[in-house]
């Protein structure tokens, strides 16, 4: 009865063995399948880290809450973001000399600032004690126009006329404090010529309307939000500078620039003859060039957002994005200026 039972068992025990030879023979090529899904896998990582920044946060330095840096800087945080998959987002400050400082103490990514701001803080002069060296500039962006505005019944027409009136120039340490301190002094004016406040945007012209000052610099792009608000609420002056005299403050103030607030930006009949300084885009020098230049790229890819965003982005542009750069331009910025031109 034993050799009846041993010939069924050994054809099981050889069509298992078959069986086990059968399934390691199979094995190679479902493992060769598995390692050509992960190198597939692996190509489109490698594909989307190149799309990617270096950095995993992008912090803006920008302004108050209503001038046009925060609103441009906004809209710019969520292209970074979207594009880039990054935390990016918008700091308030006091705008340029707070801006300038926080880039240098390394405390942000990137702000916004006025030339004049960026050349004294280069050169070391007026607000910066020493020279700067760890910021380096991506664009040049669009003029900042320097609006002084009065109320009507003040009889305020003129940068002269401010002599002996109580006027706001902007928080202190700002961009716009600094355009008016230096073109006040440009026209014979000091601090001790007139009352100052430093107010922002919206306090001063809250303090307008309230009467408690005659005259207010605003120095941003057009149209100013708060200044479109105030027109609302009284008549308002824009006071005119002569451009004469602000042809021989540029012969030493390069970073100004002749221009003229449009007829009908804020009522005014006919254009106003003023001055403008343009703003410039900056970053840390210890960015890579690779995340420079990718934040360069998206910044030109995505122009129509940021004009969408506020009207003064309109003059932002690859063709005048190098000139007259006030800072050293990121090796990336340059890079990617470079290649366009190439094209």
């Amino acid at each position: 009865m034993k050799s009846i039972y041993k010939m069924p068992l050994l054809a099981a025990m050889i069509a298992a063995s078959m069986t086990l030879v059968a399934c390691s023979d199979k094995a190679p090529a479902d493992n060769a399948a598995t390692d050509s899904a992960a190198t597939d896998t692996s190509t489109d990582t490698a594909a989307t880290a190149s799309d990617k920044l270096e950095t995993k946060f992008v912090t803006i330095a920008t302004g108050g809450a209503s001038g046009p840096y925060n609103i441009i800087g906004t809209s710019l945080a969520e292209i970074y973001a979207k594009t880039f998959g990054v935390n990016a987002k918008t700091q308030t400050t006091g705008a340029s000399v707070e801006n300038v400082n926080l880039l240098t103490q390394g405390k942000v990514d990137m702000v916004l600032a006025l030339s004049d701001v960026v050349t004294d803080a280069i050169e070391g002069k007026n607000d910066f004690k020493a020279p700067i060296t760890n910021i380096q500039q991506i664009a040049v962006l669009y003029p900042n126009v320097i609006q002084v505005v009065a109320s009507e019944k003040s009889g305020i027409k003129n940068i002269e006329d401010l002599k002996g009136k109580r006027i706001a120039v902007g928080d202190q340490g700002s961009g716009t404090e600094v355009n008016a301190r230096t073109l006040l002094e440009g026209f014979g004016i000091t601090y001790d010529d007139v009352k100052v406040d430093y107010l922002g945007f919206a306090d001063a012209a809250d303090a307008m309307k309230a009467g408690k000052i005659e005259a207010a610099f605003f120095s941003s792009g057009l149209p100013n939000s708060s200044l479109l608000e105030l027109e609302q609420g009284i008549k308002l002056q824009l006071v005119t500078i002569n451009q004469d005299k602000l042809k021989k403050i540029i012969e030493t103030k390069p970073y100004f620039k002749t221009f003229e607030i449009p007829a009908g930006t804020y009522g005014n009949a006919a254009a106003i003859p003023t001055t403008a300084v343009m703003n410039a885009l900056l970053v840390r020098s210890d960015i890579s060039e690779d995340d420079g230049y990718k934040l360069t790229k998206a910044l030109f890819e995505n122009l129509e957002g940021l004009k969408n965003a506020h009207q003064a982005a309109k003059d932002i542009s690859l063709e005048t994005a190098q000139v007259g750069m006030v800072a050293p331009i990121h090796p990336g910025a340059k890079k990617y200026y470079d290649e366009q031109a190439a094209k």
